[in-house]
């Protein structure tokens, strides 16, 4: 579970690739002192104010274990197309 913070919005995800699209999509509104932060199971793990550059990855390990996972979650078949094919629904003998 992944939550992001900025100072007007909170908001939880499953994901970790939805939680960084919205996170990115405030990147636009943060002001100068203020932060954008992403949170899995209440630790910090991302983290963008104004006063740096790009992005932080928070931890060691972090951005490998998440680019892992940004990798799995772009790669899985949602379980609706994965049973039916354009002729109907797949049956395996």
């Amino acid at each position: 579970m992944f939550k992001v913070r900025a100072k007007k919005f909170q908001q939880e995800y499953e994901l970790w690739t939805e939680a960084l699209e919205r996170a990115k999509a405030l990147i636009p509104k943060c002001g100068w002192f203020e932060e954008i932060q992403i949170l899995e199971k209440g630790d910090l793990v991302w983290a963008y104010s104004r006063g740096y550059k790009y992005p932080r990855f928070i931890g060691p390990g972090t951005y490998d274990r998440l680019a892992r996972r940004f990798a799995l979650e772009n790669t899985e078949t949602p379980p609706s197309s994965a049973a039916t094919t354009a002729e109907g629904p797949t049956t395996e003998a």
